[in-house]
């Protein structure tokens, strides 16, 4: 921390600023989405505080939950022009290119301020060719599994369609939700790999531009969910309940299985360490794989060029986007924090997989996401409408995928 100190002054030295300026500080917003049960908004808020403690400078912090209702109102304060000084968003993605011109490339900030050297991953590349954001918790999704339950009733690991179904019945005989999921709320993840354990990885890497180029696996994968909901895989109130409860069902044990990522890994409690694994989602079709699994890299920190273009808190803001991106900071909010044979199947997931995907919706234009996930998904379960009707309605938007 010291060191990271004596790095702030020098900055403000460089660029005169004065030592009453320093004393007094100035006031820095930002937004993430390290907040709720996130396993690093504890960190976060002390890694603010730390900095704080350290330059003078007051950070006033609007972070939430992500959800679709969080990337909208990101979206809506910057284009009504209340943007924060730094940001923690998703990157090299439908989601971020409204924000573009709002954000500052890494390479213009490393060239006025060049002893930070800051982090250009290529992986973060949009589509003009630059680098906006910082990466931070790269990441992994997959069927976590309380094995203790499986083991208590006496049944076999998910590990394929037919063991997936075992345990459904069982569940439900004995009074636990099989899967926790909120179709009304985070669907996106049985969505995924729904279409995955339908078709082949190029299929769910495929990005039509009308409905005639969507993949068959597509329609299958919707038509899955149906399948699960009908087979009694989801509580009963499924469509309407929280990501939140959900979640907490899992963790409490009266769920057996929930489909998620790292993020949630971090979450789980010290004593489920060795009776929670994460396994690849189990194929429904011959010609999927087995052993793909959703991965890869999607937000980092921004610096926005509203702080920029402030006189009086560029250096700072600076400061803040060098200090929340450092190697420390880094180890907090993006590193893996739990052990044991949760830990050690994530290993054997990723070193086991032939494919790691992106998520699609990732590439999904926000109208179109959102129509996918959130008006189609929960009605294609119960029944209400058809994968046909879905996807029909997803593809009359324009652009679904890119421009």
């Amino acid at each position: 921390m010291k060191k990271w100190f004596a790095l702030l002054l020098a900055v403000s030295m460089l660029f005169t600023l004065s030592a009453g300026a320093l004393a007094e500080g100035v006031t820095l917003k930002t937004v993430s989405s390290f907040a709720g049960t996130d396993a690093s908004a504890d960190a976060y808020t002390e890694i603010l505080k730390a900095f704080e403690a350290e330059t003078g400078n007051t950070v006033v912090d609007s972070s939430s939950t992500s959800d679709e209702a969080w990337k909208a109102s990101v979206l809506n304060d910057f284009a009504a022009g209340n943007e924060p000084d730094v940001l923690f968003f998703f990157a090299a993605s439908a989601d971020s290119k409204p924000i573009l011109d709002k954000v500052v490339p890494i390479e213009e900030i490393n060239a006025a301020y060049p002893d930070l050297n800051l982090t250009e991953n290529a992986v973060l590349t949009e589509d003009d060719g630059k680098i906006y954001a910082i990466p931070s918790r790269p990441f992994w999704e997959g069927l976590f599994v309380n094995t203790d339950l499986f083991e208590e009733y006496g049944l076999e690991l998910p590990t394929d369609w037919a063991k997936l179904e075992a345990a459904v019945a069982k569940f439900n005989e004995v009074g636990i939700v099989p899967i926790a999921v909120s179709l009304s709320d985070i669907p996106h993840y049985i969505a995924e790999f729904a279409i995955i354990a339908c078709g082949t990885p190029e299929e769910h890497m495929a990005r039509p531009k009308s409905l005639e180029e969507v993949p068959d696996s597509w329609y299958e994968g919707m038509e899955l969910i149906a399948k699960l909901y009908e087979m009694g895989a989801f509580a009963k109130d499924v469509n309407a309940t929280t990501e939140a409860v959900t979640s907490q069902m899992f963790k409490d044990k009266k769920a057996a299985m929930q489909i998620d990522g790292s993020w949630f890994a971090n979450g789980i409690p010290q004593s489920s360490m060795d009776t929670t694994i994460v396994i690849p989602f189990p194929t429904y079709a011959e010609d999927a794989d087995p052993t793909a699994f959703i991965g890869g890299v999607s937000m980092g920190f921004y610096l926005t060029r509203k702080a920029w273009d402030d006189p009086e808190k560029r250096d700072e803001a600076v400061a803040l986007l060098a200090y929340l991106t450092n190697a420390d900071s880094a180890a907090k909010l993006g590193g893996y924090q739990f052990s044991g044979k949760l830990l050690e199947s994530s290993y054997e997931m990723i070193n086991n997989a032939k494919y790691m995907l992106s998520p699609f919706q990732d590439a999904m234009s926000k109208e179109a996401r959102e129509t996918w996930l959130l008006g189609c998904i929960a009605s294609v379960a119960d029944g209400s409408m058809s994968a046909q009707e879905c996807w029909e309605k997803v593809m009359t938007i324009s652009p679904v995928f890119g421009d």
